[in-house]
């Protein structure tokens, strides 16, 4: 492998991991095999902590492939409980107020979805990293400042009602790049004339990579550190062993 030309790496990200957290990981794994000081890694589309699922990470050269990996469509399996709002429209935070939802039912549910298909607006979460004036919206989200965030375009292709136990209801959204999906079970519940909050969610394809194409971080781990190198990292890890002798 030679991870400064350039690897792209497939990854199950952990909950309650940041994608900071698994970029990190990962520099820091494969400095540590080439005895190197800088490498550029990156990932193409931010997971939230209580996310788990599909993350591209790419090093060297390859990182300026992200935008093109961040343009993908990308699908999710996300579960939601109606009823109840939390600030952060998911388990980070609190619920916050509770709303009837004793007349929500399945039809109703399957009759609400295809609204949301096509072409929409949303509004991003306050607890996001949309930048205000240069600020995370999350920070200022997180001290109590009041977040006033303007509705983008987006694309969602498909949203299919996987399972219906309610309060509780599982949906498979396929959609463009800046879909925040906690905004769109915050959209739903409104629709539904109640209210709901995730309380799971997968990402589990970005374009043609899914997540059986991913590996564990212990196993991206592994490979790192049994992965043949190149010539020129080779002579690189020779050159920084003759140094300490």
């Amino acid at each position: 492998m030679d991870f400064n030309e350039g690897e792209i790496i497939y990854i199950d990200k952990p909950l309650h991991w940041t994608s900071f957290d698994v970029v990190k990981r990962i520099r820091l794994r494969i400095l540590r095999r080439l005895k190197q000081k800088k490498l550029k890694v990156g990932h193409a589309g931010t997971l939230d902590p209580l996310a788990t699922g599909v993350m591209i990470v790419c090093t060297g050269r390859a990182t300026k492939r992200i935008e093109e990996f961040q343009y993908h469509t990308k699908e999710y399996i996300a579960t939601l409980q109606l009823g109840a709002t939390t600030p952060s429209f998911d388990l980070e935070t609190e619920i916050d107020a509770h709303y009837p939802h004793e007349h929500i039912t399945r039809e109703s549910v399957e009759r609400t979805l295809p609204r949301f298909v096509g072409s929409i607006m949303q509004v991003p979460p306050s607890y996001s990293a949309c930048k205000i004036e240069g600020r995370r919206a999350y920070d200022m989200a997180r001290k109590g400042q009041e977040v006033e965030l303007k509705p983008k375009e987006l694309v969602i292709d498909e949203i299919e009602l996987l399972s219906c136990e309610l309060p509780i209801i599982r949906i498979r959204v396929v959609c463009s790049k800046g879909t925040y999906i906690r905004a769109l079970a915050r959209d739903i519940g409104v629709a539904l004339g109640s209210g709901a909050h995730l309380v799971g969610l997968v990402r589990t394809r970005v374009g043609d990579v899914t997540l059986a194409d991913c590996l564990s971080v212990d196993e991206v781990a592994r490979m790192i550190d049994e992965a043949p190198l190149t010539t020129s990292e080779e002579d690189k890890n020779e050159e920084s062993n003759n140094e300490q002798i």
